[in-house]
């Protein structure tokens, strides 16, 4: 009886315990879980789908980056770190897709990095600036391309800005862990396989030193961007408040420049002529105008606005001057670029390029609008676009409330 007792205790002792076996599924389920955001982790980094992490780019496999240029405030400040630029360009979309860094007039001061972003506004400007010399405190130039839309009191940082990134030499532990550990990312991670395999010839250098230059402007579809470039303008600046604040950081981003000894070129971007009626149409002509005057108070400017031989291409569907009436292509932004920078000035057209002071800034203006008089003239079908969309804007706003 004894022998049977102590068999059955012997046999209870090596029987695994409840809490051993929960124990056990513990470690295999924090193993699986470690290992699957290992796994993540370790696809986004090698993909790279924002290009923060400078891991190779390999044809057909994460060369095409689709979503980057949409986050060009992470990945930018990224690259202020990576390539510390001599040369920024500064400004809004218009920059970012016309102003090319490798430009032959911009190889006195390498290397330059075109710092514009999407829909920036004057005080993302300067902080960007800031960010530049925190990690390149020998800067030497600084181009800024303005934009009446960027004082627009109504309008703040874009969703994307983040204060925490800048004035950083190193990556911060938020965008770290959202661009590795995130789900989210790993979307786009697998949009960025699918979109290199797609298309596994392009070139791999666009987005390269910051410059995205429209791909497609050419192909066919350039009247229906002027007309949701239009109504993007409206959607955001028809209502319009000339902002003292965004001016103030203009004057701040001037200051810096002096007070570090940085050459600073301030230029007014070449629009088409369509998108300036856009701005007489919301009745903020008069404001468009008293900017410029309030600009040259404090700097000369370069303006490449108004109706001249570039801006007053024809509307059609295959263009060369223009992706839409916001956005002007590469080799206008070599011809601003040219002289502003006083290269191979004969090839820039003679009416391209006024530089404004307050001594000819009234004779300027005047000009302007005998110019558009005569453009009214020639292009009443492209008056009537403009009037007929800001007409179908306000009649769509009504309804809405």
């Amino acid at each position: 009886m004894s022998s049977s007792s102590s068999d059955l205790k012997n046999i209870s002792e090596t029987k695994p315990s409840k809490s051993d076996n929960f124990s056990q599924f513990n470690k295999w389920l924090l193993s699986a879980v470690g290992f699957s955001i290992f796994s993540v982790a370790a696809i986004n980094y090698l993909i790279d789908p924002y290009g923060i992490y400078k891991t190779p780019n390999y044809l057909g496999i994460n060369h095409e980056k689709p979503k980057q240029q949409f986050n060009d405030r992470l990945f930018k400040a990224t690259d202020v770190i990576y390539y510390q630029p001599k040369t920024i360009l500064l400004g809004s979309s218009r920059t970012k897709q016309g102003l090319d860094p490798s430009h032959p007039a911009l190889s006195q001061a390498q290397p330059v990095y075109n710092l514009a972003v999407d829909g920036a506004n004057t005080y993302e400007m300067f902080r960007y600036l800031q960010h530049t010399l925190k990690n390149q405190p020998e800067l030497k130039r600084v181009v800024v391309g303005a934009d009446f839309f960027m004082f627009n009191n109504f309008i703040g940082n874009q969703a994307g800005f983040n204060e925490n990134r800048l004035e950083k030499t190193h990556l911060v532990p938020n965008d770290i862990m959202n661009s590795l550990f995130s789900v989210d990312t790993l979307d786009v991670t697998k949009e960025t396989i699918l979109a290199s395999l797609k298309e596994p010839n392009k070139n791999i250098d666009h987005g390269k030193n910051g410059f995205f230059p429209h791909r497609q402007y050419q192909d066919g579809k350039t009247k229906g961007r002027f007309t949701n470039a239009v109504n993007v303008y409206y959607r955001f600046h028809h209502q319009y408040q000339f902002s003292d604040r965004y001016f103030e950081n203009l004057q701040k981003i001037i200051n810096l420049c002096k007070d570090k000894n940085i050459e600073l070129i301030i230029f007014i971007s070449p629009s088409h002529a369509i998108q300036w009626e856009s701005i007489r149409v919301t009745g903020e002509w008069e404001t468009f105008e008293n900017w410029k005057k309030k600009l040259v108070e404090l700097t000369p400017v370069w303006d490449f606005s108004g109706y001249n031989s570039i801006t007053t291409e024809k509307l059609q569907d295959v263009m060369e001057n223009y992706a839409d009436s916001s956005h002007y292509t590469k080799p206008v932004g070599d011809l601003v670029l040219n002289r502003i920078l006083g290269y191979q000035a004969d090839q820039v057209p003679t009416d391209f390029g006024v530089l404004l002071t307050p001594e000819n800034i009234e004779s300027h203006l005047a000009k302007i609008r005998a110019d558009r008089e005569k453009w009214v003239k020639n292009n009443q079908d492209e008056l009537q676009l403009v009037q007929k969309l800001e007409h179908e804007f306000v009649e769509n706003k009504n309804k809405q409330r």
